[in-house]
């Protein structure tokens, strides 16, 4: 039996893939522990306990950008948050630490490494966040999900997907997901995905391309996020909601997708074949846009600049190639191909080859 301290979290695309690994890891043994690590402000603040995992809390701290009072508090908050870790992995006699980004991985990482016990990284963007960058240097091992994440001693291993997702066969499950719904199994249908924190731009192009949309004979299942304005819709032919329990049958009803190009969003559509258009979030480290170069280089997507992703190009661009049928099933194919469905086993593998060590 190993005691597992999982520690991430933030958003949908941190929680998601600790959450598919934790699932494989109580899947190789039921009586392993695992407990995660995270905050009271991120989205693992809910999704964690709802999976039936204690959540250990740290507090938000993020990394200093300018010179002010918080910065020269922050060694300070840091050290305590690090005691803290400390003290978990001895109350829970924690045998090691698996990290995916997020506040809560770098004061674990050190925790790990002042309580001698292995830590394993896991970097989900193809640009490495700071915690994972310097993490590194003294993780046992390194796991990355794109071919073009640049981590010293860095293993391919995908995203860990949660097992809805990995075992979806879209065909079959396509009119379950219609009747889930109430839209048309047989029309072509457009995924827009918002993502957890509202993507204003995607939303707003959406709602302004709405009636010709549905004038071209696709539908709409646009799924907002959690902090959009926009009030949910159900009408003939388009379905807004802010939150969807059940995006694996989001992802067997779509025929073709728009969405931010976080790296779960990317792994996902990947994993079942689903093309997509990716407009990356304009604000960060550009990391959004590195995420999508391995399915735009394989043709399964394109990428469009937020600025650009307007009316006019739902118009010009989207709506026609939704409407090309042979391209789109090309697309997915080739997305099909590059999808990695095992990342959480790949994970898991290598976990365990530091825990032989």
């Amino acid at each position: 039996m190993t005691n597992f301290l999982l520690a991430g979290g933030g958003t949908a695309g941190h929680v998601n893939p600790l959450l598919a690994f934790a699932e494989i890891i109580k899947e190789e043994n039921s009586k392993h522990e695992v407990f995660a690590l995270g905050t009271e402000e991120g989205l693992e603040a809910k999704l964690v306990p709802e999976a039936g995992y204690p959540l250990l809390i740290v507090q938000r701290l993020p990394m200093p950008r300018r010179l002010n009072g918080y910065l020269f508090r922050f060694p300070a908050l840091f050290r305590k948050s690090v005691k803290r870790v400390e003290q978990y992995i001895k109350q829970h006699s924690i045998d090691i630490v698996v990290g995916f980004g997020g506040y809560a991985s770098a004061p674990a990482y050190r925790a790990a490494r002042k309580a001698g016990i292995p830590y394993v990284i896991h970097e989900a963007n193809a640009l490495a966040g700071y915690a994972n960058k310097v993490g590194a240097r003294h993780a046992a091992a390194v796991a990355v999900s794109f071919t073009n994440t640049k981590l010293p001693r860095a293993e391919l291993t995908g995203i860990p997907i949660r097992k809805s997702i990995v075992n979806l066969d879209r065909k079959s499950k396509r009119n379950e997901a219609a009747e889930y719904f109430n839209l048309d199994p047989n029309e072509k249908t457009l995924l827009v995905v918002g993502g957890s924190l509202g993507s204003k731009r995607i939303n707003d192009t959406i709602e302004d391309s709405r009636t010709a949309l549905l004038a071209a004979g696709i539908q709409v299942l646009h799924i907002s996020g959690g902090r959009s304005e926009l009030e949910p819709i159900r009408e003939k032919g388009y379905l807004r909601i802010s939150y969807c329990e059940r995006m694996d049958l989001a992802l067997a009803m779509a025929s073709f997708a728009v969405a931010r190009s976080g790296a779960a969003t990317v792994a996902e559509f990947a994993a079942v074949g689903l093309p997509a258009v990716f407009v990356p979030y304009p604000v960060g480290n550009g990391e959004q846009r590195l995420n999508a170069v391995d399915m735009v280089e394989a043709n399964a997507a394109l990428v469009v600049a937020d600025e650009n992703f307007d009316s006019g190009y739902v118009l010009s661009s989207l709506i026609p190639l939704i409407s090309n049928t042979k391209r789109i099933a090309e697309m997915s194919e080739k997305a099909k191909e590059l999808g990695l469905r095992d990342g959480a086993e790949r994970l898991l593998k290598l976990v365990n080859g530091v825990l032989k060590v």
